[in-house]
């Protein structure tokens, strides 16, 4: 088997074999196949694409390539949740301990955040002396004890994926869907879980833009999850502004304490609520999705939820009592407040600009070796559709280290982001749609 005839065939739009796919993605793996016969390939399938069965192939075949989790050892049925990424999501702060409350296994293997998608566990570290070092029998052992723990994702896992994934960086291949459908359920399956649910955003802060682009990568998730034994849903949900009112590792463990007392914001809070109910259902915990949004209100309304996320924090070596007292989070020292320039309804907050200034702030990273600033980010006082009068705040930055300089430019760049109408705009839906 040549390496130039695959490359030819997908060039041809031809379907590629599972053995022909097994080749170059083991042959590129331990560096038989050279970076610029991958690139040619990864640039044929970006424009010829790739059918269900392919896709179910390349997934496999990445997740084949390294260490694959066992959670046969915690009982129970393992339902994973995964989001494409979007700025202020920290529904998995909140939904796991939901879950877990209600008897769900929750397993959750997670990495770190890069740009202005933050990671999950970046935010769980702002709560001082947390930590996700374990090994793997102690986070089975967790589990199965307390239903809920997260560790950090293990280096071994999909090494293919990765190495596919920097030269996708640099040949202009990143946003192919095959690609990107591949390369996330492969880390979801080796991570062992029995059912996954995806958060796809859509909308400016969101990795992919347009609704059409995002309703065909959440099917070709689902497909190659019902291709190799996984049950998988995906919520196609909105990213044209940030979710929630948070963005910024310690305010959004901050506000997901605050939607666990049934504070929160609306957004967020409904999101949180359709992802759980979702993942109750996968878990067998229920057949009917009304019966399991009920379930979901109730242990949000009683508590159960909240006293989860604490002994969850508290077992991780966390300080729980920041539940009570989120003082003792980390905080900025320094904030600054922009006002609103007129009266009107705010009719636009652009996501990834907004994302990008709390970059730039410190609450995410520009590389991978950036050190965050936990505390550093941005507090939304309104959302798109709210009306505001003039003088009145909009949001609120919250810094240490930044110069006058990078804080005008963060200002411009913000204000560049915000757009106040004299008319109510029209409203996305919150939820696009369910795809099974």
């Amino acid at each position: 088997m040549r390496m130039y005839d695959i490359i030819e065939k997908k060039q041809l739009g031809n379907a590629l074999t599972e053995e022909e796919i097994n080749f170059f993605v083991h042959g590129f793996t331990v560096g038989k196949i050279p970076d610029y016969q991958m690139s040619a390939l990864l640039m044929a399938i970006y424009f010829q694409g790739m059918n269900g069965v392919e896709q179910a192939a390349l997934t496999k075949a990445m997740v084949q390539s390294g260490e694959i989790i066992d959670l046969s050892q915690i009982s129970g049925i393992k339902v994973d949740k995964h989001s494409t990424g979007g700025v202020g999501d920290n529904v998995s702060l909140i939904a796991m301990p939901i879950v877990a409350s209600l008897g769900v296994p929750v397993a959750k293997m997670s990495g770190r955040g890069l740009g202005h998608t933050g990671g999950t566990i970046d935010k769980l570290e702002s709560i001082p002396g947390f930590h996700v070092e374990m090994t793997n029998k102690q986070f089975y052992d967790l589990v199965n004890k307390n239903k809920l723990a997260i560790i950090g994702q293990s280096d071994k896992l999909t090494p293919a994926d990765k190495k596919i994934y920097s030269l996708r960086d640099v040949t202009a291949t990143v946003s192919s869907i095959p690609l990107i459908a591949s390369s996330i359920m492969s880390k979801k399956i080796a991570a062992g879980a029995d059912a996954i649910v995806l958060d796809v955003k859509t909308g400016a802060g969101a990795f992919m833009k347009d609704y059409a682009s995002s309703k065909q990568l959440a099917e070709a998730m689902v497909t190659i999850g019902k291709q190799v034994n996984k049950t998988t849903v995906a919520i196609i949900s909105d990213m044209s502004q940030p979710l929630g009112n948070a963005i910024g590792n310690a305010l959004e463990v901050k506000e997901a304490i605050e939607t666990l007392k049934g504070i929160g914001p609306k957004d967020l809070t409904e999101i949180v609520i359709k992802v759980a109910s979702e993942m109750i259902v996968l878990a067998n915990k229920t057949t009917n999705i009304d019966i399991a949004r009920e379930m979901v209100k109730e242990t949000l309304e009683n508590g159960k939820a909240l006293d989860m996320f604490y002994l969850f924090v508290q077992s991780q070596g966390g300080d729980a009592e920041i539940i009570y007292h989120p003082d003792q989070l980390p905080q900025a020292k320094y904030t600054h407040t922009i006002y609103a320039e007129q009266s009107g309804y705010i009719s636009e907050l652009i996501a990834n600009e907004i994302g990008v200034a709390a970059m730039m702030l410190g609450a995410g990273r520009v590389t991978k070796d950036s050190v965050l600033d936990l505390s550093a980010g941005i507090l939304l006082h309104k959302k798109v559709g709210e009306t505001v009068k003039k003088d009145e705040p909009l949001l609120t930055l919250h810094y240490n280290t930044v110069s006058n300089e990078n804080l005008t430019s963060i200002i411009k760049k913000i204000n560049n982001s915000i757009r106040i109408s004299s008319e109510k705009p029209e409203m996305n839906p919150l939820i696009y749609e369910i795809i099974r």
